[in-house]
This record gives C-alpha cells, sequence and structure tokens, in this order.
C-alpha cells in the first residue's frame, strides 16, 4: 500500500489502491490497468498480497462503524479511492482526457500530459501511469525547480527569488552567455542519473549575479524542454500547457518559460490543485458527477493570465537550448568521477 492507501484501510477496512499510485510501484501492468503476474512471480509475491485496484474516483468503502463513531460522522460515508499526487494535481487543474498539459513549478518541476491512450516513450525518458480520469498520463520529473532558485538566491545573498530577479532587464532575455544545468540532487527526466550535478558554465570575468540568476531560470526552463520534446518524439502533441506551483508566480519565470518551450502558458485562477483534484475524485465516487471530465469542467476555475511566446525571444532561445542539451553529454563521465 502507498500512504494514502493505508488510510483508506483504516478508514473503511478495504485493502485497496487506485491505478494511478499503482502505475509506480514496477508491479503493474499499466497498459491493462491491473497487477502483472509476471511481475508479482518474479518478485516471489502472491496475488492476495497485491491491494484490490480501483479507479481514482471509484468508491472503495464506507466508514467501519468504529471510525464513524470516533469522526463524529455518518457509517454511510463514502470513501474514494483517490490518486497519487500528481494525478490530483491535474484533475483540480482540469489536466484531464487527450491532450491537455500541465507544468509545475514547484520545488520539483513536472511536465504533465494526460491522454486517452497507452504511449510509453522508446526509452522510457517519461513516466506513463494511470491517470486518475480513467485514461492515461506521461509525466517528465525535474529534481530540482523553484528549489534552485532558492538555493542560489539564497547562496547569492540576493534575499528571496523575487528580490534576486528584480534586476534581470527584458532585453537580456534569449541573450545571456551563462548556463546552468539544475541538477542540484541528480535527475530524472531525461537523464536518470542519480551522479548528475547541478553546474554554471560558460561564466566571465565580468558575468553579474543577475546573468547567473538568469540562468538557473533558465536552465529550469531547458530541463522541462527536454520532457516537452521526448513527448513529441513519442508523437504527442502539446500546443498549450497550464501552469502552477510557486515558481508560477514569477512573470519573468513565466515568460522565459513560454518562449523556451514555445507554448501559450494559463495561469490558473486558484492554486489548490491537488486538494481540489481529490474532492473531485470524492464528488465523482459519491454520484455528484457522472466521470471526472464532468467534474473538472464544472469545478475548475478560468485562467487568470495567459503567457504567449514571441516569436523573436522563441529563435534566440532555440539556439540556446541546441547549446544547454550539449552540456550534460559532456559533463556526464566527469559527474561520475566526481
Amino acid at each position: 500500500m502507498l500512504p494514502k492507501d493505508y488510510l483508506v484501510y483504516r478508514l473503511t477496512g478495504v485493502h485497496a489502491t487506485d491505478c494511478s499510485d499503482a502505475s509506480g510501484t514496477l508491479l503493474f501492468d499499466v497498459e491493462n490497468r491491473r497487477w502483472s503476474e509476471k511481475m508479482l512471480e518474479i518478485c516471489s509475491l502472491r496475488r492476495e498480497q497485491a491491494a484490490q485496484v480501483f479507479e481514482s474516483s471509484e468508491p472503495v468503502g464506507t466508514l467501519l462503524p468504529e471510525i464513524a463513531k470516533a469522526l463524529g460522522l455518518s457509517g454511510n460515508v463514502l470513501v474514494a479511492a483517490g490518486a497519487g499526487d500528481n494525478a490530483a494535481a491535474a484533475v483540480g487543474t482540469g489536466t484531464v482526457g487527450e491532450g491537455r498539459c500541465n507544468i509545475s513549478l514547484g520545488t520539483s518541476g513536472t511536465f504533465f500530459l494526460s491522454g486517452d491512450r497507452y504511449t510509453p516513450s522508446s526509452n522510457h525518458a517519461l513516466h506513463a501511469f494511470c491517470h486518475a480520469d480513467g485514461g492515461w498520463h506521461f509525466l517528465g520529473c525535474e529534481l530540482s525547480a523553484a528549489s534552485c532558485v532558492s538555493w542560489w538566491s539564497s547562496l547569492s545573498g540576493a534575499g528571496d527569488p523575487a528580490a534576486a530577479q528584480a534586476g534581470i532587464r527584458e532585453e537580456a532575455l534569449g541573450r545571456n552567455s551563462v548556463f546552468f544545468l539544475p541538477y542540484l540532487m541528480g535527475e530524472r527526466t531525461p537523464h536518470n542519473d542519480a551522479f548528475a550535478r547541478g553546474s554554471f558554465v560558460g561564466m566571465r570575468m565580468d558575468s553579474t549575479r543577475e546573468e547567473m540568476t538568469q540562468a538557473v531560470l533558465e536552465g529550469v526552463a531547458f530541463g522541462l524542454r527536454d520532457a516537452l520534446e521526448i513527448a513529441r518524439a513519442a508523437g504527442l502533441e502539446v500546443h498549450a500547457a497550464g501552469l502552477s506551483g510557486g515558481g508560477a508566480k514569477s512573470p519573468l519565470w513565466r515568460k522565459i518559460l513560454a518562449n523556451i518551450l514555445d507554448l501559450e502558458l494559463m495561469l490558473p485562477e486558484t492554486e489548490q490543485g491537488p486538494g481540489l483534484g481529490g474532492a473531485m475524485l470524492a464528488a465523482v465516487a459519491c454520484g455528484a458527477f457522472p466521470d471526472v471530465q464532468t467534474a473538472a469542467k464544472e469545478l475548475t476555475g478560468g485562467i487568470s493570465e495567459h503567457t504567449l511566446p514571441d516569436k523573436d525571444l522563441t529563435g534566440l532561445y532555440e539556439e540556446r537550448y541546441q547549446v544547454f542539451r550539449s552540456l550534460y553529454p559532456a559533463l556526464k563521465q566527469s559527474f561520475r568521477s566526481m
């Protein structure tokens, strides 16, 4: 069981999990949404040891009598299976159905794309998991995103991230000579390399703190561009993306990201993605909505701001991205030697 599944067990007495969380156990047949008999055999596990699998919006059961009494609730309260954190956040931001994308700039960075079909990337650089809406999702994870900005802002003495970014001029965008590899904790997508390390490359005697701050913002965005390129190579189309997480509050970072990805970015009115998504799954389980897609259409808020790419900037950033993507291969062996 995963953590939320243990809570469901204590509430209902049912040994259960949902398809989205089960997808991350390496024991699950993601395409067919069931436990893999082959993997269970390899791991010397019996089928009855594995949890009963539900869709995220399905009711698992009702509260046990002693739990209902302790909480002061009715014994007929339903408990839904729920979902993994990224899948629940996607539901809460309306990232459900075919071709919807959401990017999170939190402590880590995630690139999340929902779909109606199972389409794993050839080199498995993107996770292909069951989604909480009954379909599938494709997830790229950057282990350090906004945490890179917090780290650098503190280390450089600039203060908080907003203060660190204050001196960056818009005319400097796309023209920075400094690059930053955002691998402070190793990296998952696309390198899957625990030995990768954060690195500044290209500094000169006249390089400024502002240029290095800009490089950090750009480096995280280039890392998310890596995930986008893998999705496109797998035949998945992305034309726009929602944006969430603490880093999304920075207008400058939104502009950098929109131009590096060459995507329209949409900032939602509500920031309560994961919690709202969990509540929406419960609403579907209780019959308030026929399916997750309908709940998302009815309950997710509007867009507070659109950030569009600029044709001239996207061209400049395309050249810089090609340099960025050449740096990790050149340093890979050095990282391991360190």
